[in-house]
């Protein structure tokens, strides 16, 4: 949601804008048909599973009680993400949203009885234009976003934000009262929390950047996000692009913050993209990802961080992308999106593992 500004493809472009690096390989005719779906090193991954096959699927979620994902994908000869949900097995995969507009990050209220996720559909029918990258690489911030609450299979959406502007961003504190979203409404980009129904908005965070991707963690106290705090000539560049509706990733870095005490604490400082936190189930560790050890910053992987020490452990070895980690609620096993035995270059799918702590 987690995770991300314009949803998976914002990632996916920054990844081919750097450069096809060893994702392309999928696509290189002498390239075996199929890739390793473990790599070594990935002690912590247990009996693998691939969920989706083809297009670019990323931002999955589970229910509560762990049996469903709810996902976001490009698919079905849409030109931008649709919502959708299936079992933690990859069966019986739905569209959840209602195939208009984009939409993103999506999440199942832990009761199981409805989900949230961000749409442009009231804006406008159609897929968003994409921005004009002669800036560089840059994320549009659409302003047709809004947060929608519906039923577990989409029925009756009704809007939750009602501000000029992107709102997005939105995931259920675990205990089920509160949704933590960023929104636009200050003329930054900052992190809000709200009741369930939209009421009673409580702005978060106030330094200048942009602050997203938050999450609760298991008891519901601590929120995680990543954030940039641009400084000078950067964020002179910042508020640029903000006023075209368009902010430039590259430098991310890792918050938490107690939600009785609200201050930031700064988790990473390694000046890389840092990005899709979620807490792991014991509160005592972060899983996130990041490019640290890719100078090119084409490499995205998974890393576990100690929240008391800091100290860092890396989950995932493939050579290319992997992001959007999240732990299911009784820590058992994680989902995430990767490239990894993609047919063409570029190709995102969901994965799920079974956690072995070692």
């Amino acid at each position: 949601m987690m995770q991300t500004i314009n949803g998976l493809t914002a990632w996916l472009l920054l990844v081919a804008v750097l450069g096809a690096g060893a994702t392309a390989r999928a696509a290189d005719s002498s390239a075996p048909t199929e890739q390793p779906l473990h790599y070594t090193g990935e002690k912590h991954f247990q009996h693998i599973r691939q969920l989706t096959f083809g297009g670019q699927n990323a931002e999955a979620y589970f229910s509560f009680d762990g049996t469903e994902l709810i996902f976001q994908s490009t698919r079905d000869g849409r030109a931008c993400d649709a919502i959708y949900r299936m079992d933690t097995e990859g069966h019986n995969v739905r569209r959840v949203s209602s195939g208009k507009g984009a939409t993103t990050c999506s999440f199942i209220a832990p009761n199981g009885r409805s989900i949230i996720y961000a749409s442009t559909h009231l804006a406008g029918e159609r897929c968003p234009t994409k921005p004009d990258r002669s800036q560089g690489y840059v994320w549009p911030l659409y302003p047709g976003y809004d947060i929608f609450r519906a039923g577990p299979e989409g029925e009756n959406p009704a809007r939750l934000t009602d501000t000029p502007g992107y709102d997005a961003e939105g995931v259920y504190s675990p205990l089920g009262d509160k949704i933590v979203f960023t929104s636009m409404r200050t003329g930054d980009l900052e992190l809000f929390m709200m009741n369930p129904d939209g009421s009673t908005v409580e702005q978060l965070t106030d330094e200048p950047g942009y602050d997203g991707g938050a999450f609760f963690s298991r008891d519901g106290q601590w929120l995680v996000w990543r954030a940039s705090r641009p400084q000078d000539k950067a964020l002179e560049d910042y508020r640029r692009l903000l006023r075209q509706g368009l902010v430039r990733p590259g430098r991310l870095e890792i918050y938490i913050m107690n939600l009785n005490e609200r201050q930031p604490i700064q988790l990473t400082d390694n000046g890389a993209a840092n990005f899709a936190p979620y807490w792991h189930p014991d509160g005592q560790h972060i899983v996130f990802s990041s490019n640290m050890h890719d100078p090119s910053g084409r490499n995205f992987d998974l890393y576990l961080m100690d929240v008391e020490t800091r100290a860092l452990e890396q989950l995932t070895y493939y050579p290319g992308f992997d992001g959007f980690p999240m732990f299911s609620h009784d820590g058992k096993k994680l989902v995430f999106a990767s490239n990894r035995n993609g047919t063409v270059a570029g190709e995102t799918n969901v994965f799920i593992v079974d956690w072995e702590p070692r």
